[in-house]
């Protein structure tokens, strides 16, 4: 017998943390606004909070799975400059938020975005269903569905 197990965007029951840098804030504001509208509209609880820069985000993602958040959203952008501090910061970054997800398992939907200049940012912090903290709000939410169908919650 085959079982599947799909997440739905139900979201009533569930908290889901954000973690957002406020370095390059007026991108990242414009992300968690569309991330806390999403999940408002699906019914989640939320908690937010705020952290200088992409390198805090695992240590804030950490800190909303062990608060009790079914998942976690983590927001920051980074934009290539001259150095390899670009390299540096998306590859500690999200390899960061992959282990909490792991190590806690809840999902850590990732919307850290690394890009090559900033109006790429913008771009995909821009109003409606294509900026990124829309998409990673109803991913950790889908996400978050399906793993508590699975385990049977």
């Amino acid at each position: 017998m085959t079982r599947i197990v799909e997440g739905d965007l139900n979201g009533s029951g569930l908290e889901v943390g954000i973690a957002v840098a406020t370095w390059n804030r007026s991108v990242t504001d414009r992300l968690l606004d569309a991330a806390l509208a999403r999940l408002e509209e699906l019914g989640a609880a939320v908690k937010v909070l705020r952290v200088p820069g992409a390198l805090e985000l695992p240590i804030a993602s950490l800190a909303l799975a062990d608060s009790g958040c079914d998942a976690v959203v983590a927001i920051g952008t980074i934009v290539r400059g001259d150095t390899d501090h670009y390299e540096i910061v998306v590859r500690e970054s999200t390899a960061g938020i992959a282990r909490v997800a792991l190590e806690r398992g809840i999902p850590v939907a990732n919307a850290i975005l690394a890009v090559n200049e900033f109006a790429h940012a913008v771009e995909r912090a821009g109003a409606g269903p294509a900026n990124k903290g829309f998409e990673a709000a109803e991913a950790a939410v889908s996400t978050a569905v399906a793993l508590r169908e699975l385990r049977g919650g």
